[in-house]
């Protein structure tokens, strides 16, 4: 893994050393995390040094830093100055240098956050990459990146809590686990505040307020210091002064609670600071004749401050004053604030508040404001707390003065001279005191007019019901009271009481209808005046709210519209100044080659375009391209007139040379050719005496050659012979083995035509029976069939004569009461039958009918139809009774008259 990462950091590949650390991660995750941790903390100690070393080589990283955002790509106008410039610039160069690494580095912290996010083995890691990352940002000033980290910590903790079952997450309940998310917490904060990005110091004010609110505990006292003196900062640079007064309160409570080393000098100057904090906030109500909508805002603004100081807000109506300039100052009294001040600021508390001096306020007040403007200092026993200058509060206490004394003046004149006025107050020309008065009048806090053509100022009452001259009429009454006491005191005298008894029973009944009367008479002026007061205010609501919803639509319309032209103006401001930003640049970049070049700068003139410039550019390259052209044409001339001599002067020598080398060489050959001569004499010489030496082992070497061969052929034999055996084996196993299953075969199939022979006889057998059943059926239908006929006929002669004795007793002929049926002949039965037994094409006729109709025989007859055949109704329920007879079982014996005649 070190030296993939190694790898990786060379070739700037950011996203595979992302990949490799996540699969890295699943691997160690649950066998051993420390791997993990040496393998990140080498991939950023490679990072940084190699970011470093790019900063180390580049002179100037004001300039090779010179980007907006690091994860942004090139714009397309330094594509086209980096192909269009025939030499780059040094800040081009230091650029292209420097700003890879940084964006490198910048995307390793990424990964590395993101790779160790919500990992409870890794929060120590963790917490060191974000502090890191934070004085990365700090060192450059990368705003940007810094505003993306935050979100990115910031996200990380969202997805902690809404993830709360996946595994390895840290628990912030743990002591060690919240003392690292506050570090990180508050170093984000402090830096911050640093490079001056307040919006996202407040995010980070507020991300550290619901860290606490999540785990329901309160950090320690050290923390909180840092905590109050970063939102003093923010809310003085808001210019909140009633927000930034309430957090240096807090910040004297917590110092005076916890600090045991505090001096008196560092308590009295952060008492002086909280006071002199207080008495900057504007005495009036800016939420006066506000609008509903705005007055909820404010009171949601409220309670979110108040939450994020650590003061309990409610959201009730009454309570909408809890965080108020008076309200605070009560406290401050309360709680010994007062008694730890400077007396310069006790004094200018008592003036300011107290105090009724409307001619030589402001005289007063300055010198004092002056030893205040020179207090301050850095605090000894309080390192959490910077530097305190109370000299900050000074503009804000001189209009507060401004204020105090317009509010005064008003009381007493009801006129006064511009040159007056101007006169006693000292602090502002009359433009800026005009400027605060009309923000007091509009919170109507003060009621003046200035009429610049008389030069006067005017006070004026707008109202009877103000509680100024209520207050006065109030005084003005009790004096005049007790002056008439004074004047005609109460009679002490008795009453005489006999001389109203008589009547006073008929004055009280009197006075007592005359109140009821007075009373029912006021409660019915009050019920109509309330239905009158209800209604009226019923009207008034439904028009405010249509016309503040009509005025929230046109303010909405108008926010946005303003809203895109400021974009769009910034945005065409923007591109102008980074264009003349550029021209600027390439302007010196160009005057700096052409003064080294000795010529004198052709580019006059402060206001010029990018577009000229560019076009300057493009005709000086191209005007030095020419000249390069020309040099380059004569000095090609010159070098090709010193070859041609040169070569005009060498070629007599080559030749000589080459002459007198070819003797060197014929010598050289010969002297090689007779050597080599030598050599092979000398080599033959040896070869015919190794010849004769060996020569005496010829006998010998046959006679081993002849024992190797013959012992070979030996054991060739044996092992062709075993070889044959084998295989004889093999055949003959093979062979008995075929024959044993074409045996098997024979006998599987002998025995499954036995089967199937069987099978057949059982189904002939199963056939005839059935077919033997089917005729014994048939034979006993029709015997029943020639017994039911026999019965009919006789029951027909029983009839016949039943008839001719009833005609016999009653002396007179009758009409026969059913038709007498003709009888069938007996051929008819059988023919029927054979009929029915007749083979019909579609339809399954048994085997014992097939052979009677083919043979011709007699059947037994069918049953015939009790309904067909011109027979009445009453014949058809006498053969469906006989039938019934005949089903039972009756025999062929004769029944009587009176059996037949119930039957039917």
């Amino acid at each position: 893994m070190f030296k993939y990462v190694e790898l990786c950091v060379d070739m700037r590949k950011g996203r595979f050393a992302k990949d490799g650390l996540i699969q890295y991660r699943i691997i160690c995750q649950q066998v051993n995390v420390s791997s993990l941790e040496e393998v990140i903390k080498h991939f950023m100690h490679l990072s940084t040094e190699k970011a470093e070393q790019a900063r180390s080589q580049a002179q100037a990283l004001e300039e090779a830093l010179d980007v907006d955002d690091l994860e942004a790509d090139k714009r397309p106008e330094d594509l086209m100055l980096s192909y269009v410039s025939g030499e780059k610039g040094k800040d081009r160069s230091d650029r292209e240098l420097v700003t890879p690494w940084f964006k490198f580095l910048w995307e390793t912290y990424r990964t590395v956050l993101e790779i160790l996010r919500n990992n409870s083995k890794l929060e120590a890691l963790y917490a060191m990459t974000a502090h890191r990352a934070f004085q990365f940002c700090k060192q450059y000033k990368r705003t940007t990146e810094f505003r993306r980290l935050c979100e990115i910590i910031r996200n990380h903790l969202a997805n902690l809590n809404k993830y709360r079952d996946q595994r390895d997450r840290p628990d912030l309940s743990a002591p060690e686990s919240l003392q690292l998310y506050l570090d990180t917490r508050f170093e984000q904060l402090k830096i911050a505040t640093d490079i001056e990005l307040w919006q996202e110091a407040f995010r980070s004010v507020e991300d550290i307020h619901g860290l606490m609110c999540m785990v329901k505990k309160m950090p320690k006292p050290s923390l909180m210091v840092v905590y109050y003196v970063k939102l003093t900062e923010i809310f003085w640079i808001s210019s909140s002064h009633l927000y930034h007064a309430y957090a240096w309160f807090r910040l004297f409570l917590l110092q005076k609670s916890f600090n045991k080393n505090l001096s008196q000098k560092d308590l009295q100057l952060i008492a002086s600071s909280v006071v002199l904090a207080a008495l900057s906030v504007p005495p009036h109500d800016r939420t006066h004749g506000a609008s509903h909508l705005e007055l909820e805002h404010e009171k949601e603004r409220n309670l979110r401050m108040a939450n994020l100081i650590g003061f309990n807000l409610e959201t009730k109506p009454e309570s909408r004053e809890v965080l108020s300039r008076s309200s605070l100052l009560t406290e401050l009294a309360s709680k010994g604030v007062m008694s730890c001040v400077t007396q310069e600021v006790k004094d200018i508390y008592h003036l300011l508040e107290h105090e009724f001096l409307p001619s030589d306020l402001a005289l007063k007040v300055l010198p004092l404001l002056t030893k205040i403007s020179k207090l301050g200092g850095k605090l000894s026993t309080a390192s959490s707390v910077p530097e305190v200058q109370l000299s900050q509060y000074v503009p804000a206490l001189e209009k507060l003065a401004t204020l105090r004394l317009l509010q005064q003046v008003s009381n007493v004149y009801q006129s006064m001279k511009i040159e007056t006025l101007s006169g006693m107050i000292p602090f502002f020309e009359f433009s800026v005191v005009e400027k605060i008065s009309v923000d007091a009048v509009k919170q109507k806090f003060v009621s003046m007019k200035v009429d610049h053509m008389k030069n006067v100022v005017i006070f004026c009452k707008t109202s009877i019901e103000s509680d100024g001259l209520r207050d006065h009429l109030a005084n003005f009454a009790e004096q005049l009271n007790k002056a008439r006491q004074m004047i005609y005191p109460p009679d002490s005298k008795a009453s005489n009481l006999a001389a109203l008894l008589p009547t006073l029973t008929e004055v009280v009944a009197k006075e007592h209808k005359r109140l009821l009367a007075r009373k029912s008479i006021i409660e019915k002026r009050k019920e109509e005046q309330e239905r009158q007061l209800l209604e009226m205010e019923r009207e008034e609501e439904s028009k405010r709210l249509r016309l503040q919803k009509i005025t929230e639509e046109a303010e909405q319309r108008r926010l946005a519209t303003e809203y895109e032209q400021r974009k769009n103006q910034r945005i065409l401001r923007e591109i102008e100044e980074r264009e003349i930003e550029e021209a600027q640049a390439l302007l010196q970049e160009a005057e700096k080659r052409i003064k080294k070049k000795g010529k004198k700068p052709i580019i006059e003139g402060d206001k010029i375009t990018k577009q000229t410039l560019m076009e300057l550019t493009l005709t000086e390259q191209l005007r030095e391209r020419q000249e390069t052209e020309k040099k380059l044409q004569k000095l090609a001339k010159t070098m090709d007139f010193w070859e041609r001599a040169k070569r005009e002067e060498a070629a007599p020598l080559i030749e000589a040379a080459y002459q007198q080398r070819l003797v060197e060489e014929r010598i050289l050959h010969e002297r090689e050719q007779q050597q080599e001569i030598e050599l092979s004499k000398q080599r033959h010489e040896g070869d015919l005496k190794e010849k004769e030496r060996l020569v005496r082992m010829i006998d010998n070497k046959e006679i081993y050659q002849e024992r190797v061969v013959s012992h070979r052929q030996a054991e060739f034999n044996r092992l062709r012979r075993e070889k044959e055996e084998r295989i004889s084996r093999i055949l003959q196993s093979r062979r008995q083995e075929r024959e044993k299953m074409r045996k098997l075969k024979f006998y599987l199939q002998i025995e499954e035509d036995r089967q199937q022979k069987l099978r057949e006889e059982e189904e002939a057998r199963k056939r005839e029976e059935a077919e033997r059943r089917k005729k014994e059926e048939a034979e006993r239908l029709a015997k029943l069939a020639e017994i039911a006929e026999k019965q009919r006929q006789r029951e027909k002669e029983l009839e016949e004569k039943e008839k001719q004795r009833r005609e016999a007793l009653l002396g007179r002929p009758a009409e026969p009461a059913f038709p007498a049926r003709p009888l069938e002949s007996p051929p008819a039965a059988p023919a029927a039958a054979a009929a029915a037994a007749a083979p019909n094409p579609g339809k399954y006729v048994p085997k014992f009918r097939r052979e009677r109709s083919e043979s011709g025989g007699a059947a037994p007859p069918p049953e015939t139809d009790r309904r067909g055949g011109g027979s009445s109704r009453q014949d058809g329920d006498r053969w469906r009774n006989e039938d019934r007879r005949t089903s039972f079982g009756s025999g062929g014996g004769s029944r009587s008259s009176s059996s037949w005649s119930r039957n039917r």
